[in-house]
């Protein structure tokens, strides 16, 4: 019974599922928003389901729905997600004073290479 304990107050597991969890419940708000691009594309286009479309027999419509389901879903997890998420990030965890911060062994490789290239001719 201790391992089966240990297994399920290891903190690894707690936080995957509450990454689950979260990452369903995004999911959710990611595919509304898509539905509601879709919908204004449709107002554009008189159908948001372009699944219909078959010029010659060809089926390309359900291609094109995809198509722009997945360009949509992309555009809003890059700009809502992605992109913010990296601006916050170098924010709040990267100062000017990490980079300017040199440690021995890094100034001591510096001044090597420096010694060797002087020695090129």
């Amino acid at each position: 019974m201790k391992g089966f304990k240990d297994f399920v107050l290891r903190g690894n597991l707690v936080e995957l599922a509450v990454a689950f969890i979260m990452a369903a419940a995004f999911a959710e708000v990611v595919t509304a928003t898509v539905s509601l691009l879709m919908g204004l594309v449709g107002q554009f286009g008189g159908v948001p389901n372009f699944s219909a479309y078959e010029p010659n027999g060809l089926p390309v419509g359900a291609f094109f729905t995809a198509l722009i389901s997945f360009l949509i879903l992309a555009a809003v997890v890059y700009f809502l997600i992605v992109l913010p998420y990296t601006k916050a990030r170098e924010h709040l965890f990267h100062s000017d004073e990490d980079a300017t911060v040199v440690t021995e062994d890094v100034a001591l490789l510096t001044e090597i290479r420096d010694l060797l290239r002087a020695r090129q001719p």
